[in-house]
């Protein structure tokens, strides 16, 4: 079966309605999609119609930012929410109003170093009830005309070197969350009848050993499965994350993370490779 279990849309920072982003897998090819906007199910229902209408299966899903002691920023999937829950709804609510304060507490801090940002791409996604995210105050840097030249010399024209510079954890302008932890974010999906499944695991870790370490001890906190193919995992860590959800009786999941067609690194499905093994998909999707 082809899947793709991350996708992006313009509910959080995706540039397409989720519609458009079912329409494009369909086209790809995808036959089970999970839309995964950050912290909100918001599009879950536009994209189950046009997923019905193009004849593939979703996942109703959502994608929380998490802590795990000094690592700020770890990402969990939840597939087959019970998006309509009032709890859940409440829940991530609180957790989109702690990333909007997060954004804006950047913005002053970019705005301390020197810069200038064009406001008119944030107000208008708070003024539409768009979420705000990093990517949004990337653009607004980027969009103000007055940045251009140092932004030039210091080499970071573009989205990515921006984030490194300011924009990721340790970085110049980058404000830390507090909350969820990792264990908070399983309970959060499990409480929605959900599955836990940690997102690309070599994206937050470096360590090999140390990755391993932290799969193990969220499985205590009731993780289900590990994003084991992703587009920006090798050979050799892709091979190591399934040995160990299989040795562990974990699911081994996959995407390309898509976030728009023109995205740098994750603009098209299933652009991620198995290398030879076999993914373990469980729950998801069978309902």
């Amino acid at each position: 079966m082809r899947f793709d279990l991350q996708s992006h849309s313009i509910c959080s920072d995706g540039a397409l309605a989720p519609e458009e982003v079912v329409a494009r897998a369909a086209a790809a090819g995808v036959e089970l999609l999970a839309l995964t906007d950050h912290d909100t199910v918001a599009g879950v229902a536009d994209a189950r119609r046009a997923a019905d209408q193009h004849g593939i299966r979703l996942s109703a899903a959502a994608e929380l930012s998490s802590v795990d002691g000094a690592h700020e920023d770890l990402h969990v999937l939840g597939y087959e929410l019970d998006f309509g829950d009032p709890e859940l709804e409440t829940t991530l609510t609180d957790f989109r109003a702690d990333r909007e304060r997060r954004v804006l507490a950047m913005a002053d801090r970019l705005r301390e170093l020197g810069f200038e940002l064009a406001d008119d791409v944030l107000e208008q996604r708070r003024a539409a009830g768009a979420p705000l995210g990093r990517p949004h105050l990337a653009d607004a840097l980027l969009r103000h005309p007055a940045n251009a030249a140092r932004l030039q010399e210091e080499g970071v024209t573009e989205l990515g070197p921006l984030f490194e510079r300011y924009l990721v954890p340790g970085a110049l302008a980058y404000v830390a969350r507090s909350r969820p932890t990792v264990p908070e974010a399983i309970e959060v999906i499990h409480r929605a009848g959900g599955v836990a499944v940690w997102a690309h695991p070599f994206w937050d870790l470096d360590d090999p050993q140390e990755t391993l370490e932290a799969i193990d001890r969220f499985k205590i906190s009731g993780l289900d499965g590990v994003e084991v193919f992703y587009a920006t995992h090798d050979e050799e860590q892709t091979l190591l994350l399934h040995d160990h959800c299989v040795r562990h009786d974990l699911l081994a999941t996959g995407s390309a993370d898509f976030h728009a067609p023109d995205h740098g690194r994750f603009h098209s499905f299933m652009a991620f490779e198995l290398h030879g093994r076999e993914p373990i998909l469980g729950p998801i999707g069978s309902g």
